[in-house]
């Protein structure tokens, strides 16, 4: 009974504090223009003041020149020259890096095309140029992996003929199906650990690259923008290797 005369005190409270309660108050909406950001729209000329002189220190350090290039750097084809570039730039750093941390080599590397955003045109390569290849803070991994789970990688290039880059790697398809490869022009050892520098997008099986689940994942703490500035600086004349690593026979 006691119980009962409690649910209806609750119930007579909440229906005298709905009678009692403001009404709700709707808010007073006006139409408002849209303004069009284009030429047009004038500038903050207080505001371009305040930016101007970090405007100019910054425009200083993008324009520096890092490297030359007396070829147009592209990201077309299935062994594009600057996707082959970067890949051994990723290769090259990765390698460094785990021979004084993990006392390995490094076996291979792969990076994604997508990751890649523009082009570099023959002439002077400007630190500018590499913000806008690379503008992502993506990170150098190295994830070991048995041989024998080496095969995930294969057969992805084999279902998806795709340009994503690679470096001491020979991959060769016909028909969906994987007919050779490669690493460091050895065939696999199915019981052997192999080392492939990647990045944290992809080792975390960003485009589908769900095989790197498999391996051991070691973070590098290395930004990739920051391997490929410090890689064109070591070359005054950046000379990108043109050999074949991806062989998609038949590929439409």
């Amino acid at each position: 009974m006691k119980n009962k005369f409690l649910l209806l005190g609750i119930a007579l409270a909440t229906l005298s504090a709905c009678k009692t309660a403001s009404p709700l108050q709707v808010a007073n909406v006006k139409t408002q223009k849209n303004i069009s950001i284009n030429n047009e729209l004038k500038n903050d000329e207080e505001f371009v003041k305040i930016i101007e002189p970090y405007k100019q220190k910054l425009d200083k350090e993008m324009n520096q020149k890092i490297s030359h290039t007396n070829v147009d750097l592209t990201k077309q084809g299935d062994n594009s020259n600057l996707g082959n570039l970067l890949a051994d730039y990723t290769f090259d750093g990765a390698d460094v890096w785990a021979k004084s941390k993990l006392n390995k080599n490094v076996d291979a590397a792969l990076i994604n095309i997508g990751g890649i955003r523009t082009t570099i045109g023959q002439g002077d390569i400007l630190l500018k140029n590499v913000f806008e290849v690379m503008p992502f803070e993506n990170e150098v991994v190295i994830v070991k992996m048995k041989g024998s789970y080496l095969a995930g990688l294969f057969d992805y290039y084999a279902e998806h003929q795709v340009n994503n880059p690679v470096s001491h790697l020979y991959i060769e398809t016909n028909g969906g199906r994987v007919t050779k490869s490669l690493i460091n022009g050895k065939a696999v050892n199915p019981t052997q650990d192999y080392y492939i520098a990647t990045s944290d997008y992809l080792a975390l099986g960003g485009d589908n690259m769900k095989f790197f689940a498999k391996g051991e994942s070691f973070p590098t703490g290395i930004k990739m923008r920051d391997l490929f500035i410090e890689y064109f600086k070591k070359s005054s004349e950046v000379v990108p290797n043109t050999d074949v690593r991806l062989n998609f026979i038949g590929k439409k």
